[in-house]
């Protein structure tokens, strides 16, 4: 004999099928918003979820019905009326039911790490401390964490997780390290606009000042470096005669008459202006390269040769040049 179900066991019957919704997506995420798990506008399901805002941590959501039948949402321990909304926001990531009770008794997600331990000094007034206190409570917790291996997915997430909640908390220091130092930036540049022109001003008149009396100094340093010559050329001279001194009376006058001559022999300097403000030639070596390869092959071991040739061959390889004398290498690296 058929049995015939009365309206209150229809209705149960028709909550239990509505978790199976729930219950496929957790068993195969990949489905959801597909044919088989289909995402309705206007339409929730019952279920456990998770949610969160940007950057933030994961919050515990459930869709259920209460102990009168009524159903209820909550997210992260405090209900939400909007159903719809509520589900739209988190059904891509169905959770079970212990790890929705674990996390909406605070003890969090094992694929999350905890919250950071900042102590009592949580309430710094100061925003710098308030992030370094941030910061230390990170690296006490990671420091922690890292002294064992990665050994599961839940620990690479937590991992994962962490690298970014760091990254993020360098971005806002430097955001907050930006903001501290923009007065004082924008005063500097205040001051700058007043003095740079005044300075570069004074400047470019003093290289003007220079390259009016440099062809008069380069000449006369010639004209010194050619009486110089002439000067050595005789003392040369004088010391010849004195080897060829039949006595040594009249060797050694000899000798001091070519020392002197040598030392006359020294050019003084071509300068311009007086101590403390004085403008003289000065003579500045450099290199021309009238033979490339043969230039290269006598520094081709230097280290800043070396260290250029890799910048070469990097950029290369970033955009995918395999040029001769090189091979493209895969690095692994966490980013």
């Amino acid at each position: 004999m058929d049995t015939v179900m009365n309206a209150g066991e229809i209705a149960q019957v028709a909550i239990i099928e509505r978790w199976g919704w729930w219950q496929s997506a957790l068993a195969d995420p990949s489905k959801i918003g597909t044919e088989e798990l289909p995402i309705h506008p206007g339409e929730y399901q019952l279920g456990y979820y998770r949610t969160r805002r940007k950057n933030g941590p994961w919050e515990p959501v459930g869709i259920y019905p209460d102990e009168n039948g009524v159903v209820v949402g909550f997210r992260n321990g405090r209900q939400v009326e909007d159903l719809v909304d509520l589900f739209l926001w988190s059904c891509r990531n169905p959770i079970s039911y212990e790890a929705y009770v674990k996390a909406d008794a605070g003890e969090g997600f094992d694929d999350e790490p905890p919250a950071p331990a900042i102590g009592d000094n949580s309430g710094a007034s100061d925003p710098f401390e308030a992030l370094k206190l941030e910061l230390a409570g990170e690296v006490e917790q990671l420091t922690d964490f890292m002294r064992k291996p990665v050994e599961t997915q839940a620990d690479a997430d937590r991992c994962g997780i962490w690298a970014k909640r760091c990254s993020d908390l360098a971005k806002r220091i430097n955001s907050l390290r930006e903001t501290v130092k923009a007065p004082h930036l924008a005063k500097c540049r205040e001051i700058d606009g007043e003095f740079k022109p005044v300075e570069a001003e004074a400047k470019e008149w003093a290289t003007k000042a220079k390259r009016h009396v440099e062809p008069f100094l380069i000449a006369e340093k010639r004209k010194r470096d050619e009486e110089a010559r002439k000067a050595r050329e005789e003392a040369e001279r004088k010391r010849q005669e004195a080897m060829k001194a039949q006595n040594e009376e009249a060797k050694a006058i000899a000798l001091k008459a070519a020392q002197d001559a040598e030392k006359a022999a020294e050019a003084p300097k071509a300068s311009a202006g007086r101590t403390g403000a004085r403008v003289s030639i000065r003579v500045e070596k450099r290199g021309e390269i009238v033979d490339q390869d043969a230039f290269y092959q006598a520094v081709r071991d230097r280290s800043e040769i070396t260290d250029l040739l890799q910048s070469l061959a990097n950029r290369a390889a970033k955009s995918g040049f395999d040029l001769p004398g090189m091979k493209i290498v895969e690095i692994e690296k966490a980013v």
